[in-house]
């Protein structure tokens, strides 16, 4: 929702409550975004969200999976391009061909469990309302009828399970191309441009239930919105569709894109939606500018593994949980770049997570992050841990209040520690893995 002022409505504040502790905990997710736009996996980086004005966002989306609704605005480059290499084909073409003949969702879901990730967000149905497992009414527009012929979400649920990993689901309950057939987005997403009678309400909720019976989501990932017919109380209602959740799944979350109705916890994307950063929160983002697979990207435009364990690490600081995305390419791999991302996050929370998962934020009162250079600070058990990205012998005064925190007692596995008296003073080392090294003080 990207708002920082949303009021829950009445009928909706009997669904507050504390948010489960295990997403409290949690601190990664790994998202996957995959459907028929993974056979194109075209579209211009042209940088984060939330950084563009929206005309010119749409007209060169960055995001691959928006492949549909961009190539629908005319003299757009996407537009050149699907006219040019497909001929102006049909966007459902790509159903057909969209094979995922080497997709193994166990070999998926084991790099998953190598990068520490607790949950994991499989796309259930994006915006271009192509279903990854059998959803009711959507006749053969599903990986179960066409394309795959498999349940794509069944596949990832199994994977998930057997690893400990709690899995979640995206639906997409505020668009749907297919089947609102409504305008092309070329500006702001508005009432007019998305899909809100009690038809699309309701399709929406009986896709939504479907998903919760069969697959049992500790995640309920929503997107853009909620049809606005669903959202008073009454027969299928959003209302009625998180009653069943919590009573399928009494620990599951919510987050806050089902409109202004109700959120276990807020979500930022990429820049957007920074000032929602407060309480229990989740920032999510692509490896590359895309979710979905984008056979534009490369090294100079996608996170590499300091890149992306540095950003985990600011956003874990600040007390929110990290939804990092990769997108299949249409036989179903993980992309090398992307593969060597996740290996390095790994790498590292095999060395750090333990002052990581399940850490708190630090009171700047006693320690302040900074910039230049890159501190960061987390919070456990008494301890407070100083991470810092600083080439190898940089010397680094941490900011401290000596009375809270013991400097004398600072270790580290890749850095020297000088801290008899007053400020710390850290001299950065070898470390045998990418990104910060991390030095452990005890708060007195």
């Amino acid at each position: 929702m990207f708002t920082s002022d949303t009021v829950r409505p009445a009928h909706y504040e009997r669904f507050e409550r504390e948010v489960p502790q295990w997403y409290r905990d949690a601190k990664l997710g790994i998202f996957v975004h995959w459907g028929p736009y993974s056979v194109p996996a075209w579209a211009e980086p042209i940088g984060p969200l939330g950084t563009f004005d929206s005309a010119h966002w749409f007209a060169h989306n960055p995001y691959a999976e928006w492949y549909y609704n961009t190539i629908r605005i005319e003299g757009s480059p996407a537009h050149q391009h699907q006219q040019e290499v497909y001929g102006g084909a049909d966007y459902d073409d790509f159903i057909d061909q969209w094979q995922a003949e080497r997709f193994d969702a166990g070999a998926v879901m084991d790099l998953v469990a190598r990068t520490g990730a607790r949950y994991f967000v499989p796309t259930s149905k994006h915006h271009d309302g192509v279903a990854l497992w059998d959803a009711p009414g959507t006749g053969d527009r599903n990986t179960v009828a066409r394309g795959p012929k498999r349940d794509l979400i069944g596949e990832f649920r199994d994977a998930a399970d057997e690893r400990g990993i709690r899995f979640g689901v995206y639906y997409s309950g505020g668009l749907d191309w297919w089947f609102g057939q409504n305008p092309v987005i070329a500006d702001e997403i508005e009432a007019n441009n998305r899909p809100v009678d009690k038809a699309y309400a309701d399709y929406a909720y009986d896709h939504t239930i479907d998903l919760i019976d069969r697959y049992r989501p500790a995640v309920l990932w929503g997107d853009i919105e909620w049809p606005d017919a669903g959202k008073p109380e009454g027969d299928k209602s959003l209302v009625e569709l998180f009653d069943h959740l919590y009573a399928t799944v009494p620990d599951a979350v919510v987050n806050d894109r089902f409109g202004e109705t109700h959120w276990d916890f807020r979500t930022s994307e990429y820049e957007q939606g920074r000032d929602a950063e407060s309480g229990v929160w989740e920032n999510c983002r692509g490896v590359g500018f895309s979710f979905g697979h984008n056979r534009l990207e490369d090294e100079t435009n996608s996170l590499d593994g300091a890149g992306a364990i540095r950003h985990f690490v600011d956003v874990v600081s600040r007390g929110g949980n990290l939804l990092l995305n990769i997108g299949l390419t249409a036989a179903g791999e993980v992309t090398d770049l992307q593969r060597q991302t996740l290996d390095e996050l790994g790498a590292w929370n095999d060395v750090h997570g333990d002052a990581i998962f399940a850490s708190e934020i630090l009171d700047a009162a006693i320690a302040r992050a900074a910039d230049e250079p890159w501190v960061r600070w987390t919070r456990t058990d008494g301890r407070a841990h100083a991470f810092i990205d600083a080439p190898a012998g940089s010397v680094v005064t941490l900011d401290v209040d000596a009375e809270r925190l013991d400097a004398a007692s600072g270790r580290s596995d890749a850095a020297s520690v000088a801290g008899e008296s007053g400020a710390p003073v850290v001299t950065v080392g070898e470390s045998a893995i990418v990104g910060p090294v991390r030095v452990t003080f005890d708060l007195r």
